[in-house]
């Protein structure tokens, strides 16, 4: 996966703000340890980079169940295909780039 390209704070709007500190809330308290320990560093160190439709994309996925969407993100169960897109790949990346190198160091 490319270096993150986080956008600094002050280019950021308002509003922009406002919506990703709601999507870092709902990624990291989903009462599903295995999708927290995904999805909260993704949308705290992706996120950020995400355009506003990547966003909504992101944001319709976080709706789906955990159990459902882990499985999709792990590839363990088949992903309907309105939900594989160009954002499914980056939580895959990530996952496999940073989430399993954690893992190794013994979070969680």
């Amino acid at each position: 996966m490319a270096e993150i390209d986080v956008r600094p704070e002050d280019e950021m709007t308002p509003e922009r703000k406002q919506r990703l500190g709601r999507i870092q809330f709902r990624c990291w308290r989903r009462g599903f340890r295995e999708a927290d320990m995904v999805l909260g560093p993704f949308s705290d160190q992706v996120a950020p980079t995400l355009t506003e439709a990547e966003l909504d994309v992101f944001e319709r996925l976080i709706d789906e169940e955990d159990q459902w969407l882990y499985g999709w993100i792990i590839e363990r169960d088949p992903t309907p295909p309105e939900f594989e897109t160009p954002v499914m790949a980056k939580v895959r990346a990530f996952m496999r780039e940073h989430v399993a190198a954690e893992v190794g160091k013994g979070i969680g």
